[in-house]
Parts: structure tokens; C-alpha cells; sequence
């Protein structure tokens, strides 16, 4: 629930300026309180409209830990942007994303509730809905895509981290416009298998699938990033399926001999990728990007 305070200072945002914040608060959703933690640059006035990005966490995980793993704060002091960290509710004591694969067993409306947390963020601060955009580490890169895929009205383009489809998502995905992906993955990730199982699509069929969709050359630009970190037991190449309808991208980062880490993480446990930045590189990614197509470098961030 908001509380009087955030009420407050939001009201006086126009008047006094903001400083930035990080505001704990809730809304409710089916009946259920759903807490989220969201995340105000210091240079938010209130006046012009700014980016919003959902950053979700992964299974077992919370939206205090996914705030400093897959740290997007410094980026948005100086690029401008608003980032909402949800909460996960409980399926047999554990947080999740309801994404279907080994969550088949919940209830939850997170699609529903992703919807009215920002419609609940809109009415307050003043976003940018044609810049919306959602990423995550693991479950919460499976819910990116589920976002990309069922209400692609409201989201401009989505990163995954560790996170891939699962066959739920992929068989009745249906996107209303061209849009930009990114996949982030480690070849050896033992928790999400680079190529696929069961219950999660292969990482190859989830690029080929938003290739065909957005209408992307089948022939990537290739860049292998410079190995700046050669005690990580990794090395990055970087792909770019370009010339897709509204010029929307399919990008991936290999991360051959990575881990189910989120790279340049500074929780730099054995696995990590530390060649790149991939909150940085997924920022400048969705800031080339509204939801109808690409911005003229002026507009982007």
C-alpha cells in the first residue's frame, strides 16, 4: 500500500526537486499484497517524462538481492532512469516467477501483476510508457520474455540474463510488434542448460525464434570482446541479428565457459564473466529502443 509519506513526496516533486530514493512499497494485486523496491535517481524532477526498467529476480531470490546483483543504479544516476525491483510471491516456500516450466504449479498472475504495478508507477511518476522495458537473472529473464510475449503493449524490449523460454511461453507467445531481445548466457550454465531441457528452450531456439519474428538477418554481426579478465575461465563473443522489421535486433552475448552468473557483477563468485558489464550493455541496448522502433541517437540515453 502506498503509504502517506511516498504520497507526499511525490506531490512535492514538482516543487522541491528529488533526491534520489529508494522506496520500499507495495500495491495490491488479486487480493494479495505485492511488495516491490523501486529505485529514483537523484536527477529525477518530475517534469519530463523518463525511462522505466523492471528488473527482475531469479528463483529463490528476492528484489533486495537482485537490486545489487544485477546493479543498474549507477547507470540510472547519470542516464536518467527510474528501475522498479518486483517480489516474487511463494510457490512451496520458494520466490518465483509463474512462467510455466517447473513453476506449472502456481497460481499467481504475474503478467496481471506486472501490468498494475505499472500503471500504479505511471499515475505517480512521470514514465515514459513508450520506454518501458524489462530485464532479469534467471526466472526473471524467463519473465521478461513472458512480458515480451503477453504484453508486448506495454513493454519496448527485454534482456535475459541466465534466463531462456519456457516451452509455455514459446508455444503461445504472441507479440504485437517487432521487438528487440537480448540473451545473456554462459555455455556451461548448469542451472539453465545453454541447450535447453524439458521444462526450457535451448537458447539457440529462443534467438531463432525473435530472429523469424522481428524479421532479422539469419547472418549475425560478430564481435568477440577482449578476454580483459583471462582468470574467469571465460571469454565473450558478441552477436547482433540486425535489419529486422522497425529495425528491431536480435543481440546475444556468448559466454563461453560461463557460469549462472550475471557478468561484471562486483558478487564476483567463481564462474563470472568480468570481460563486459551486462547491466551496462543491456542499458545501452534498451536506450536505443521505444516501442515503436529505433531512436535517433539524440533521443537515446
Amino acid at each position: 500500500m502506498k503509504t502517506l509519506a511516498t504520497i507526499l513526496a511525490v506531490a512535492l516533486i514538482p516543487l522541491l526537486g528529488f533526491s534520489q530514493q529508494t522506496i520500499h512499497e507495495s500495491i495490491v494485486h488479486d487480493g494479495e499484497e505485492r511488495t516491490y523496491i523501486l529505485y529514483v535517481p537523484a536527477n529525477y524532477t518530475g517534469e519530463s517524462a523518463v525511462p522505466l526498467v523492471f528488473n527482475f529476480h531469479g528463483y529463490t531470490s528476492n528484489a533486495k538481492q537482485q537490486m545489487g546483483y544485477g546493479d543498474f543504479r549507477p547507470i540510472a544516476d547519470t542516464s536518467g532512469f527510474i528501475i522498479v525491483h518486483p517480489q516474487g510471491t511463494l510457490l512451496k516456500g520458494k520466490t518465483h516467477w509463474n512462467v510455466g516450466g517447473w513453476t506449472l504449479a502456481s497460481k499467481t498472475d504475474d503478467v496481471g501483476f506486472t501490468e498494475a504495478l505499472l500503471d500504479s508507477l505511471a499515475a505517480e511518476y512521470k514514465i515514459d510508457m513508450a520506454r518501458v522495458y524489462s530485464t532479469g537473472m534467471s526466472n526473471g529473464g524467463y519473465m521478461s520474455f513472458l512480458l515480451a510475449c503477453q504484453l508486448s503493449d506495454k513493454i519496448a524490449a527485454v534482456a535475459s540474463v541466465t534466463g531462456s523460454m519456457t516451452p509455455q511461453i514459446f508455444d503461445a507467445c504472441d507479440p504485437q510488434h517487432p521487438t528487440p531481445i537480448m540473451q545473456v548466457h554462459g555455455t556451461t550454465d548448469p542451472v539453465v542448460p545453454y541447450k535447453g531441457a524439458a521444462w526450457s528452450k535451448s537458447i539457440d531456439e529462443v534467438l531463432k525464434y525473435w530472429i523469424t519474428y522481428n524479421n532479422c538477418s539469419s547472418t549475425p554481426e560478430t564481435t568477440e570482446i577482449a578476454d580483459t579478465d583471462q582468470t574467469d575461465g571465460s571469454t565473450v563473443t558478441h552477436q547482433i541479428y540486425a535489419g529486422g522489421d522497425k529495425t528491431a535486433t536480435a543481440e546475444h552475448f556468448t559466454v563461453t565457459g560461463g557460469k549462472h552468473t550475471w557478468p561484471g557483477t562486483t558478487f564476483n563468485k567463481p564462474g563470472t564473466n568480468q570481460d563486459f558489464n551486462a547491466s551496462l550493455e543491456i542499458w545501452k541496448f534498451f536506450s536505443r529502443y521505444d516501442i515503436n522502433g529505433k531512436l535517433s541517437s539524440k533521443s537515446a540515453d
